[in-house]
């Protein structure tokens, strides 16, 4: 244990210092009970030398998987049929149509998709949205018709048009937001109240919302961004708004890192939490596995707006799936990570793995944009791998 804690405070100590730093980073790591390891070095904002264990972050994409849960939650009550169509459940998904490129104009083509998006499609990401700083016509939607950045938290955000049409192939975008406003039409609430409701305080996960406390303000952690130099500059106007127009499952929440730890165990937990059970055991067992058909490849993300991200891939070259709604190892990772296990990140180069085989999982924080960058993702990646390397000394001894 003693070598795993000065192996990991080394990488954090290594990313923050030198001229390719990241401005701060928080990591943890976790058995099925406790944290094994906390770290935190750097800076909340540039030069402040403020990162704390109970500093917050905007999570971005790693909101997806509380989402995700929560509608898992609806499917074990009978409340949600994955395949029935998500207008069911979500009206203004039904009215949305597809882009079919544009016209020598410039004007965008639109048509009606061939069939109904449906839940279980949008949890994949094979419904047919993206992200504009991943789809080059995404990109000319907001860059050249208005379409306003997910960021804002706008319903006109998530009512874009689909890049094609559902089922057609995996296209990583805005399905989880979506996943959101499935989970409100069945439950009658905003997705905040729901998640409060039935995942956060369940797990006794209290520095977490769409909406952030005071107390949470002011630790929040600034993002940052990278310039062609590698320099950073602080992005002080730049954050989810708190009391968003729409709790976007796909990328709205704030929280601590040890405050998704508590998320990341009860995974490890199948299901079950320290004030009761957040998901059935046999949910938990079909959720993690790779849900696409062999036709639907997970692979790299296109960097197509520089500023806000890299073209950027887990493992290139190994086979990867999706869940619901993980990625996962099809393949053992270099980093010694096992086929079988989940994970995803966030734009702000936030990285998380959950290993139920070996009972163990990890997050690491960082507020840097463009995603991918450098020193973040490979200081991760270090991290974890080790973790396994002390996981493989431990079972050698």
């Amino acid at each position: 244990m003693a070598y795993l804690s000065a192996a990991l405070d080394a990488v954090l100590k290594r990313v923050t210092e030198g001229p390719a730093r990241v401005p701060g980073v928080v990591a943890m790591v976790t058995d099925r009970e406790k944290n094994i390891w906390e770290g935190a070095a750097g800076d909340r904002r540039l030069g402040d030398g403020a990162m704390s264990l109970d500093t917050v972050f905007a999570i971005f994409s790693t909101t997806k998987a509380v989402a995700g849960t929560a509608a898992l939650q609806c499917v074990e009550e009978g409340l949600l049929d994955l395949d029935a169509p998500a207008k069911d459940y979500a009206p203004a998904i039904g009215k949305l149509q597809v882009l079919d490129g544009f016209d020598s104009a410039g004007q965008p083509k639109l048509r009606a998709p061939k069939s109904d998006v449906t839940t279980r499609q949008l949890m994949l990401h094979t419904a047919g949205f993206g992200y504009d700083f991943f789809n080059e016509n995404y990109r000319r939607m907001a860059e050249e018709h208005g379409q306003p950045s997910v960021v804002t938290c706008s319903r006109a955000a998530i009512e874009t048009p689909l890049l094609r049409d559902p089922g057609e192939a995996w296209e990583y975008g805005t399905n989880i937001d979506w996943v959101g406003q499935v989970v409100e039409g069945i439950r009658g609430k905003r997705l905040g109240e729901v998640c409060r409701e039935r995942i956060f305080d369940p797990l006794g996960m209290q520095d977490v919302g769409f909406t952030r406390s005071q107390s949470m303000k002011d630790r929040t952690a600034t993002i940052h961004a990278r310039g062609g130099d590698g320099s950073l500059s602080p992005m002080d106007g730049f954050a989810l708004p708190d009391a968003p127009e729409v709790d976007c499952g796909g990328h709205g929440l704030y929280s601590t890192v040890g405050d998704y730890m508590k998320f990341i165990r009860m995974w490890l937990n199948d299901g079950a939490g320290p004030q009761g059970r957040v998901l059935k055991a046999e949910t938990v067992e079909w959720a993690v596995r790779n849900g696409l058909e062999s036709r639907h490849k997970v692979g790299m993300l296109p960097g197509v707006i520089p500023s806000l991200s890299n073209d950027a891939e887990f493992f290139p070259g190994l086979n990867k799936g999706w869940s619901y709604t993980f990625m996962t190892n099809e393949d053992e990772a270099p980093t010694g990570r096992p086929a079988g296990a989940i994970g995803w990140a966030g734009l702000a180069n936030l990285f998380y793995w959950i290993d139920r085989k070996n009972g163990i999982g990890g997050y690491w924080a960082t507020q840097i944009l463009p995603f991918g960058d450098a020193t973040s993702f490979v200081g991760y990646l270090d991290l974890e791998a080790a973790v396994y390397a002390s996981l493989s000394a431990a079972k050698a001894a």
